[in-house]
């Protein structure tokens, strides 16, 4: 279940959107968007809070907190169900599509009638678009690819969506006796950026009350299928959860199953095959002797070595594996990698993209964790468009046991924003007085620089040599020609100033596509300036993704792996960005805030003397 703060969050801008969409006051509108991000970053529970105490929270006042409390009294918004009456449900589904506003799809509702997202395929195709206003031809095909990343997402789910799901679960089955050990496995345990179902493993002797517990969760919406040892259910948010129960000594192999990915367990099969064993999820297993040709002496000889110390499964057991072979090991996944020959692969690089000759060869990479980050490098205060004052973001930043954390609030080109020279000014003396207070810590004061079309950034060379650090990002512009992307992130790149490019391809997982740019001219560029690349760890983001992320490691770039947090409990995001490195294959060494103060500052100077 979402956490009371993204309930209501969630619930404050649906009804921000229904504003518009009925032609509210644009203003209104706005408010309440800047309150759901408020209430859906804040660091306390909201469901906690009195209305003073919801007052507290920046841009809620006296009408929004009530409609909060309401919401926890009733389980409901009066205003929000007024509004969501007086527009078709079909409007609302078109507004899940990336590039479509509010405003839009009342249109199309009202001078096509269109009311779903089949409708308006069907209009686009028959051509009943043309001549309407604010529709040509380029929005008609930004408005089928819309449809088309719509479609793909298929139900899925991001990574923190379904962490916090998974998280949920695994808690609630652990707490059951009899519960020996609970996780996650699948998709989400290899940090996929989305996931489409969780796949949750337990153990335990008596796998029935496992069965129950989890059939008897409130997020329960529906139970597809129980079994003994399987059981299915899908959830009131509709992401199917599949929870299989094994035996204590079957666990390492389950794991290593159900983690997958296909491709890489095929790969793991044949290997065993080829020592005369059997992989699966119940165990590493000899072959069956009636399974050998019978002169096969070779196959003999792999028997015996596979049966020593092993144990021969009871035949109940065997009738439902269909194993009749000696169990060689499926305790734990490192002894299962260990006994066909490789070492512990991390589930972040499974993927069958040259993880197993790397193990072969002994250059599997120690792959970059959260725990060897010393610092973030973007994150945003209640200044521009956070929601934490600077005080709150650096108090909680020390709690994390951070060597050094940087501020990087808006530029003055992002316009709505409302940055000055004076306000970034005296934010740099806040940020000098605040470092006295935590000695530990070392702030760096640092902007989010936005770069315009021709490839500019905020603010002249003189101005900006006052800063530790500078991101660099791509917030407006996103139809470019290829050409036209290419060059201006190319320049950022070239500019003495900017150490990191922001969310380099802008993308906005199931809601806005990658920038059409040219990423081997922007990898080439930053290898030879010295600019990282971000990885951004923000679950609708995750920008540079895995490939991207290969293809630049190649070229020899760094990295910097933030959250962009916008709110203290932001923070925590961290861990996405850390997974997303892994499955980029990044080092520590790859990543510049894995970095001691002194190297960073020094890449940081990007070959100036200041």
């Amino acid at each position: 279940m979402a956490r009371p703060n993204e309930q209501v969050g969630a619930l404050l801008q649906e009804y921000a959107d229904l504003v518009a969409i009925t032609g509210g006051d644009a203003y209104r509108a706005r408010v309440y968007e800047k309150a759901a991000r408020s209430v859906a970053g804040y660091h306390l529970d909201v469901s906690t809070l009195d209305a003073a105490g919801l007052r507290a929270i920046p841009n809620v006042g006296t009408s929004i907190a009530a409609k909060v409390t309401e919401y926890f009294r009733t389980g409901q918004i009066a205003a929000v169900e007024e509004l969501r009456a007086k527009i078709p449900a079909g409007v609302r589904e078109l507004t899940e599509i990336p590039t479509l506003g509010p405003r839009k799809a009342m249109v199309l509702y009202d001078e096509r009638g269109i009311a779903s997202v089949q409708d308006l395929l069907d209009a686009l195709d028959a051509g009943r678009l043309a001549g309407l206003k604010g529709f040509g031809p380029r929005t008609e095909e930004n408005l089928r690819h819309g449809i088309d990343l719509l479609r793909q997402s298929g139900g899925r789910v991001d990574l923190g969506v379904a962490t916090e799901l998974a998280e949920e679960i695994v808690g609630a089955l652990s707490k059951v006796p009899g519960c020996v050990r609970c996780t996650y496995a699948g998709s989400l345990r290899r940090m996929r950026e989305t996931v489409g179902d969780l796949d949750v493993l337990a153990v335990s002797k008596n796998p029935g009350t496992i069965m129950d517990a989890l059939t008897g969760l409130d997020l329960v919406a529906e139970v597809i299928a129980r079994g003994n040892t399987k059981t299915s259910i899908r959830t009131t948010a509709g992401l199917q959860v599949d929870l299989r129960v094994v035996p204590p000594e079957s666990w390492g192999a389950a794991l290593q199953y159900f983690t997958g990915s296909k491709a890489h367990n095929v790969r793991t099969r044949e290997i065993a095959v080829r020592q005369g064993l059997k992989l699966s999820e119940y165990g590493l297993f000899t072959v069956p002797r009636d399974e050998h040709d019978g002169d096969d002496e070779q196959g003999e000889q792999r028997g015996q070595r596979g049966r020593k110390g092993g144990r021969r499964r009871p035949a109940a057991e065997a009738v439902e594996t269909g194993e009749t072979g000696e169990l060689v090991v499926s305790k734990t996944e490192e002894e299962v990698y260990e006994r066909i020959g490789l070492p512990w692969i991390p589930p972040t690089l499974r993927e069958d993209r040259g993880e197993i000759e790397a193990a072969r060869a002994g250059t599997l990479p120690k792959v970059v964790t959260e725990k060897d980050i010393r610092g973030d490098l973007h994150t945003h205060t209640d200044l521009t468009d956070g929601v934490a004052t600077l005080a709150e973001m650096v108090a909680a930043a020390a709690a994390r046991g951070y060597a050094y954390y940087a501020i990087t609030d808006h530029a003055p080109n992002l316009f709505m924003q409302r940055m000055t020279d004076a306000k970034m000014l005296s934010q740099r003396d806040q940020v000098r007085a605040l470092g006295e207070r935590y000695p530990k810590l070392t702030l760096l004061h640092g902007t989010e620089l936005n770069i315009d079309p021709g490839g500019e950034v905020d603010w002249p060379e003189d101005f900006l040599a006052g800063f530790d650090i500078c991101v660099a990002s791509v917030h407006s512009h996103f139809n470019q020609s290829r050409a036209e992307m290419t060059r201006r992130i190319v320049r950022a790149c070239e500019n003495p100033a900017v150490n990191v490019i922001g969310h380099p391809t802008a993308r906005l997982i199931g809601r806005r596509p990658p920038v059409d740019v040219d990423l081997e001219a922007v990898y080439e560029a930053c290898a030879r300036t010295s600019t990282a690349l971000e990885v951004n760890a923000s679950p609708d983001r995750l920008d540079l993704n895995d490939e991207n992320i290969l293809a630049a490691k190649r070229h020899g770039v760094k990295f910097a792996i933030n959250t962009d947090a916008h709110a203290v409990a932001h923070l925590d995001l961290l861990r996405f960005g850390a997974g997303t490195a892994q499955r980029g294959w990044l080092t520590p060494d790859d990543v510049i805030n894995t970095w001691p103060l002194r190297r960073l500052r020094t890449f940081l100077r990007k070959g100036r003397k200041r």
